[in-house]
């Protein structure tokens, strides 16, 4: 059985921050940039956290920043 996935069911996203051009590096790193729907420098997209995007993450993580968005809400402690 080949090609076998196990789809993201938590929903789980990551935040993606394009920090560097990509002038001067390779077209490859140029297309996952794009592949990842980052447009303009200082640009942030959420992306789902699957096995794909981990790899195209790996691939430029020289030129962006990653971060996990809290899922927690902020409710208060009680204190009225």
């Amino acid at each position: 059985m080949a090609g076998k996935r196990k789809a993201t069911t938590t929903g789980s996203m990551l935040r993606v921050t394009w920090v560097k051009s990509t002038i001067g590096h390779k077209a490859g790193a140029r297309g996952t940039i794009r592949a990842l729907g980052l447009h303009r420098l200082h640009e942030t997209v959420e992306v789902a956290d699957t096995p794909v995007i981990r790899g195209m993450l790996r691939r430029v993580a020289f030129l962006v920043t990653v971060d996990e968005p809290s899922t927690a809400t902020a409710k208060g402690d009680g204190q009225a």
